[in-house]
């Protein structure tokens, strides 16, 4: 698998949507090398707020389940 079909399949992976892969191959094809650095970095930041947002609610909840014991 060359680079192109890895990017590809690896933003896949992760649900980015298509206009983004788009632009990252056309970035990569380009040989825009910082500019795609910068969408990936843009991808992942984006990818840590959702695990984030996860982990808020998963607090959340384990707060209820430990207030639920001590009803």
């Amino acid at each position: 698998m060359n680079y192109e079909e890895a990017l590809k399949a690896g933003l896949e992976e992760t649900g980015t949507d298509n206009e983004i892969i788009r632009l990252a191959v056309e970035l990569y094809r380009c040989g825009q090398d910082n500019d795609l650095v910068k969408l990936l970095k843009a991808q992942r930041c984006g990818l840590v707020e959702e695990m984030h947002e996860s982990q808020r609610k998963v607090d959340r909840i384990d707060y209820l389940i430990r207030r639920s014991k001590n009803i």
